[in-house]
């Protein structure tokens, strides 16, 4: 499965019965706790990572690239601006790029 398959599959059910899909109920209650979800899922893969716990921080980061998707899909970011952004950003140093950024941090 690739992110592009994954965010597909997310928008296909924001139209869904938010009854008979965890992705629908969670887009249902807005992109507030949808980003909520996000920050926990990411709280934990980094519990993981500090346990060097390879299988638990797999699952745990399986996690927090779904939330991550169903948390662009509630704000309508596209995975493919995100994406193109990265791109962007291609072929330049990361200290170079976070210094142009405007808000430098």
């Amino acid at each position: 499965m690739t992110l592009e398959d994954l965010y597909d599959i997310i928008q296909a059910r924001k139209t869904a019965d938010p009854d008979s899909s965890w992705t629908a109920k969670l887009l249902s209650k807005g992109p507030e706790k949808c980003a909520e979800k996000f920050g926990e899922e990411a709280v934990e893969a980094i519990i993981e990572a500090v346990k060097n716990d390879k299988q638990g921080l797999t699952g745990e980061a399986a996690d927090v690239l779904y939330h991550l998707l169903v948390m662009l899909a509630s704000r309508d970011v596209a995975l493919g601006d995100v994406l193109d952004e990265l791109s962007r950003r291609q072929g330049q140093s990361g200290l170079t790029e976070k210094a142009n950024r405007p808000s430098n941090t």
